[in-house]
């Protein structure tokens, strides 16, 4: 089976990764069947649908069509056993995952893919006690994925070479940008620069030295702005003028091993989090979340569809 002969997708797990992912598959033209035994799930991921296809709309992944309904089955192995790709999205939890991956191995077709969102489980985890490892990988998006075009492909040394350019393939066929990480790592490759600033900003916050809300300014109306344009390779390039990357590591770097050395190191005591918590809700209040959803998709919508006019930007 190549990539282009995939036609029904099933999706594992609705909730929030999973329905997003549901939505972009159906928007996509494909058949979907998803599976969720928590109760409620069908009807969440029907409004979940209907809530997201303005967007992909806007993106032109629907192209005005109306939402397709997704098949949704009460039995995993129903769902796999129909899918010609599969996309997981259940909890992050080792006996769920072990469990999940087992039934899903026995009863899919052995040339179909089984791609986990998972942010944390390497793709070894995943195939342990497995009949056909070579299939499985982690294909790991960012929210929400009907959305953000970020997917990155991790496999094992089991993982079949053959599986990994399938799904690279199948996923930059729908418009995705994919990485393709070499080796596991626990969170792969964005989390972990992710985890690098959050380390930092909840020092900060915990120290007294700002607010969270004077941390989300610092990135959102600073570097994030550049961020969106381009990542912290490039920005260096940049950075140094018409010496680029070696003018801008010979000027900074001094100041940069400085600010490492005294980089935070906090860990997650109760009282840690309660300031978080408290600092957080205090940003929050006057806010509507449900506003502030919808105005950050319709944003992210916006930057996407201009990044694609671009015609010097990676």
């Amino acid at each position: 089976m190549t990539y282009r002969d995939i036609k029904t997708v099933g999706v594992v797990g609705t909730g929030l990764i999973g329905a997003s992912w549901a939505a972009f598959f159906l928007a996509c033209g494909f058949r979907v069947v998803a599976t969720d035994p928590a109760p409620g799930a069908h009807e969440r991921l029907r409004e979940f649908i209907g809530k997201a296809w303005p967007a992909l709309n806007r993106l032109g992944v629907a192209q005005g069509a109306t939402p397709a309904e997704p098949i949704f089955v009460a039995s995993l192995g129903d769902c796999v056993a129909q899918a010609d790709f599969v996309q997981e999205s259940g909890p992050e939890r080792a006996d769920i995952k072990r469990d999940t991956y087992l039934e899903m191995d026995a009863r899919a077709a052995p040339d179909v893919i089984l791609a986990s969102s998972t942010s944390g489980f390497r793709p070894s985890q995943l195939q342990a006690g497995c009949r056909h490892p070579g299939r499985i990988l982690v294909g790991h998006p960012f929210n929400p994925p009907h959305i953000v075009p970020l997917v990155e492909i991790v496999g094992s040394a089991a993982t079949d070479p053959g599986a990994l350019e399938r799904a690279e393939s199948f996923y930059k066929s729908l418009g995705k940008v994919t990485i393709r990480v070499r080796r596991e790592l626990t969170g792969h490759v964005s989390n972990r620069l992710q985890a690098a600033l959050w380390r930092e900003a909840y020092h900060l916050v915990a120290t007294g030295v700002v607010s969270a809300a004077e941390v989300d300014a610092a990135i959102a109306h600073g570097p994030g702005l550049r961020w969106a344009l381009m990542g912290p390779m490039l920005l260096g390039e940049l950075g140094g003028g018409a010496g680029g990357m070696q003018h801008f590591l010979d000027h900074i770097g001094p100041l940069s091993e400085r600010i490492w050395a005294e980089l935070g190191q906090t860990e997650l005591t109760a009282d840690v989090k309660k300031t978080l918590v408290e600092s957080t809700h205090a940003e929050m209040a006057p806010l509507d979340t449900a506003a502030m959803l919808q105005e950050r998709d319709r944003l992210l919508v916006d930057l996407i569809n201009a990044k694609a006019q671009a015609k010097n930007l990676p």
